[in-house]
């Protein structure tokens, strides 16, 4: 990083879904859009290009695992209640209904992206990739 740069602000944009539900889970084609809404204008989406797992009622289900689309369906209308974002280990967010994990294996990798995300009436977004920042061991 050049000395006059700024450092990455960890969590500062998934930060921003905390208090947001997740009303609306999109398959489309070869990757998922997890929308969510609140109280204020944002609608925003978070376009997985690699799939998510996913943690709730005590189990962590894979994609493509059995039962994994339902398992994601079964997030909808939780609400965010934290958000993480850890070199090495991809991204976090923990609704009231389970869990969504962005943190793929090399081989997972299917282009360019990993996670976008977009939709803040500020015009806010992030895109993650591999070898940058929560994704810097996928170099």
């Amino acid at each position: 990083m050049p000395a006059d740069a700024e450092p990455y602000p960890w969590n500062a944009l998934l930060g921003r879904l905390v208090g947001l539900r997740l009303f609306s889970v999109q398959f489309v084609l070869d990757h998922v859009q997890l929308r969510f809404d609140g109280p204020e204008l944002d609608e925003p989406v978070l376009t997985c290009v690699v799939m998510p797992a996913v943690e709730a009622a005590g189990r962590r289900t894979a994609p493509g695992g059995a039962g994994y689309a339902d398992a994601l369906v079964s997030l909808v209308a939780g609400t965010v209640l934290e958000t993480a974002e850890a070199a090495g280990r991809g991204l976090r967010i923990d609704l009231t209904s389970g869990r969504v994990v962005v943190d793929p294996r090399r081989e997972d990798l299917v282009g360019p992206e990993i996670a976008l995300l977009t939709g803040f009436r500020d015009g806010g977004w992030g895109c993650w990739r591999p070898g940058e920042d929560a994704f810097d061991h996928l170099a």
